[in-house]
């Protein structure tokens, strides 16, 4: 019996990026745990990564190549050889690029997160194909957006120094269900006397564990942070050597927040003016005191018409007290931007045509995939290859979606490890590896650590890795630059440019032995100012926003549908819904897993008693949740965790493991955010009824 331990990252997309050890025995990963050294990781993994060899090595894997022999949606495929599958491909490809290559179109987002197995090999074939660009916005971009007009780059705390803050706000996420290690150096800050305070609507597993729970209205956010900044001003908690030093237009943010009294910002938030008026004075005075005050901001904030304003609001307020000036301070919604990723490198953009091809948002694909050849389009999408991601099931307006991918004059080809809500709609299924089964090498968005993946097992059947899919494809196609025939060691030791002074010290043998290696980055990292931006300060002004069409200051953009900003809709639908994450699923990877599925039980949607009431509904009752887009079913828990006005659908089903084949994106909207072209998935208004 032979019996190895193999260093590995979990791929999924969660900012805790976490360093496992994979054990195997005579060619069998039979346990992954959390990697006790690494300093995030701390030896502890979620429940469903822990259970990652029950997905690889699960029933239902996609083994083989397979072709259609259905209808579109049906699920009904027939197993066919490698070469039969990539010479199909191969051979529709180069009809449609013909004709013009914008008409083929890749989809993709996090299904992994890896630098190799994402967007390496993939984004090289395409880009020398001369397809059309995706527009990557399903999950964080007007977030992004607002954060870098105001700090100038996705850089931020450093999750190992939260348990040192006196003050944390918890806002716009659950992190006990997504963000594990971040949640418990927050449980050691409370530990050691910290406050945590949970800002959201829903009175989540994070909230109820928290000190204080405040439950705004859906969209609100951005309000609710004018409000804050107003009381700070006003009542001198702020930081002025730091203002005066570090920031960008403080005189104009004052006059702009004077309108946003207490009262009014009560109103628009659904809470009281003393809500509003202790947090201020709970946040200023703790910083005043010399002690650090930490904002964990997550991605539920921006996924509403004016969420990118509501990050870059949110994102003024450590400057305006001088919380960067501790370790333990500021705000950290992603750390994207402090790896120096050799995207160019990785990517290849210059294979691409002279003409740069369009781009397609990914978040309005239902209406893109149903749209005929227009000058302001372009060519109608004619093949479409899926790796990576589950649009099917995740993207907004779902019925469109559906549409739009069971069109018969569609090419659809897509990479997957199971056969999805998506794969049912393909012409062409081809079996991707997993990553117990494939080399990749990882950068974060929770904390600092350069991640390696070493390859455990080989791969389960005819699994192929997505990087030789695509080398394969590319040599069908005749593209014979260098690149193609890169390994994926070559890939990941160019993954980091090591002439940034964060990066020096990055070797890919080295991190593949170790596993892991953090980036060399200042504790404080804006303690003395140096903010990315162009001004080098924190703008709370800021002139790029005034020359993209925005509001250089701080402002509320009001949700699309809400019962103020739009009181007609409410009449119908009055009831605001949001779709945050199940706790056992990650967006839509794992719910093919029973235990895990079992654990979740079936789709239900939390309503307020007195909403119930009103509507004749028990709990256990079987409701229909609709609007003008559509409507899906789920099982009712009536309960005072969703406030009065709100319901909530943890998500993100899978529809065939639905009763009636649906799932929340029924009823959400592909209207986009303030910037950052992003979807709108928590600005939606419902109504409910006993099915």
């Amino acid at each position: 019996m032979t019996v190895s331990i193999v260093r590995a990252t979990c791929p999924h997309d969660c900012p805790d990026t976490c360093a496992m050890l994979v054990t195997v025995q005579d060619g069998v990963a039979t346990q992954v745990r959390g990697d006790p050294e690494h300093p995030t990781t701390a030896g502890a993994l979620c429940t469903k990564v822990s259970r990652y060899t029950e997905r690889t090595y699960h029933k239902d894997r996609v083994l083989h190549p397979m072709k259609r022999i259905g209808k579109k949606g049906e699920g009904k495929f027939q197993r066919i050889g490698w070469d039969e599958a990539l010479d199909t491909i191969s051979t529709r490809l180069k009809a449609i690029a013909a004709r013009d290559p914008q008409a083929i179109l890749p989809y993709s987002y996090a299904g992994t997160m890896g630098l190799v197995q994402g967007e390496s090999m993939a984004a090289r074939f395409f880009h020398k194909l001369g397809a059309s660009l995706l527009e990557r916005t399903i999950c964080a971009s007007a977030g992004g957006a607002g954060y870098i007009y105001t700090i100038g780059a996705r850089i931020g705390t450093d999750v190992e120094q939260f348990q040192n803050a006196r003050l944390i706000l918890i806002w716009g996420g659950n992190p006990v269900a997504s963000n594990l290690h971040f949640w418990m150096r927050a449980q050691e800050a409370k530990r050691r006397g910290a406050r945590l305070i949970a800002i959201d609507p829903y009175r989540s597993l994070t909230a109820e564990k928290c000190h204080q729970h405040i439950a705004l209205l859906p969209g609100s956010d951005a309000a609710l942070a004018l409000g804050l900044m107003h009381v700070l001003i006003a009542e001198k908690l702020i930081d002025e050597e730091y203002v005066a030093q570090h920031t960008l237009g403080f005189d104009q943010l004052k006059e702009r927040v004077k309108e946003w009294t207490p009262q009014r910002t009560a109103q628009a938030c659904g809470i009281t003016a003393a809500e509003v008026e202790q947090l201020a004075r709970e946040y200023g005075t703790t910083a005043q005191r010399g002690e650090a005050v930490a904002i964990r901001l997550n991605y539920g904030v921006q996924r509403v018409h004016g969420g990118g304003m509501a990050v870059r609001n949110i994102a003024c307020l450590p400057a305006l007290v001088g919380a960067w000036r501790h370790a333990a301070g500021g705000v950290q919604l992603s750390a994207s931007d402090s790896f120096p990723k050799n995207s160019r490198v990785l990517q290849r953009p210059d294979l691409m045509p002279a003409q740069r091809p369009r781009t397609i948002n990914m978040s309005t694909i239902g209406s893109d995939l149903l749209r005929a050849a227009a000058p302001d389009f372009g060519p109608q999408i004619e093949a479409l290859i899926v790796y990576n991601a589950n649009p099917v099931a995740v993207a907004p307006e779902s019925a469109k979606v559906a549409q739009g991918f069971a069109r018969e004059d569609l090419f659809t080809v897509v990479l997957e490890h199971f056969q999805t809500d998506t794969a049912d709609y393909a012409d062409i299924v081809l079996p991707a590896t997993t990553q117990l089964e494939h080399v990749d090498i990882h950068a974060t968005y929770g904390h600092l650590y350069m991640m390696a993946n070493n390859a455990a097992i080989a791969p389960l059947g005819e699994a192929k890795p997505n990087t030789e899919i695509f080398r394969q494809l590319a040599h069908r196609m005749g593209f014979d630059d260098p690149c193609f025939r890169e390994s994926d060691d070559d890939i990941a030791a160019q993954a980091f440019n090591r002439a940034n002074e964060r990066a020096i010290h990055f070797d890919w043998d080295a991190l593949k032995r170790k596993g892991w290696q953090k980036l060399n980055m200042p504790d404080a990292p804006f303690a003395n100012g140096g903010f990315p931006t162009p001004s080098g300060k924190c703008e709370f002004y800021c002139e790029r926003m005034l020359r993209d069409g925005l509001d250089p200051l701080p402002t509320y953009i009001p949700p699309h549908e809400s019962v103020a900003s739009n009181p007609e809709l409410a009449k119908t639908y009055p009831l605001a819904m949001i779709s945050p994450p199940a706790r056992n699923f990650l967006n839509s990877t794992f719910v093919n897993v029973e235990s895990l599925r079992d654990t979740e039980g079936e789709p239900h949607l939390d309503i307020h008693p007195v909403d119930a009431v009103e509507r004749g509904i028990e709990d256990g009752n079987r409701v229909r949740i609709h609007n003008a887009r559509g409507s899906f079913l789920a099982t009712a828990r009536v309960t005072d965790r969703a406030r009065q006005g709100l319901v909530v659908g943890l998500s993100i089903w899978w529809k065939k493991f639905a009763a009636d084949g649906k799932n929340a994106n029924e009823v959400t909207s592909q209207r986009l955010t303030d910037m950052g072209n992003a979807p709108t998935f928590y600005d939606v208004l419902v109504q409910v009824e006993k099915a």
